[in-house]
């Protein structure tokens, strides 16, 4: 590569920085969105699709059932799955449901998944 190319790889193409709300959550932007466009596509994942409603829902479900089981603030919840469509609605449902989430890996030897 060209030092001008180098540069446009590494600097140009990675300045993505941009302003968030620093008194929103990511979920709460993300209802956000969701009301500006339920019904585009939010979510592709081999052959699923998910609107933004869909997904929303989905989440808001597992949420109020994670609320029921005690999940809120100071609670951390396992979320151990494989790349998934039910990973990104699984994170969402955690954040939604007042929890943190602590990603577990299936492919972690059993020893560590139970520490």
């Amino acid at each position: 590569l060209t030092a001008a190319e180098k540069q446009q790889i590494t600097a140009a193409f990675n300045d993505t920085a941009c302003a968030f709300p620093s008194h929103q959550t990511i979920h709460q932007l993300f209802e956000e969105q969701v009301e500006c466009t339920p019904d585009q596509v939010a979510l592709v994942f081999e052959h699923q699709r998910l609107t933004y409603q869909e997904l929303n829902e989905r989440a808001n479900s597992l949420a109020r059932m994670l609320q029921a089981q005690g999940v809120g603030p100071d609670k951390l919840v396992g979320l151990m799955v494989q790349r998934s469509v039910e990973m990104i609605v699984g994170l969402l449902a955690v954040l939604k449901a007042g929890g943190a989430y602590v990603p577990i890996d299936p492919e972690f030897p059993s020893s560590r998944i139970a520490y």
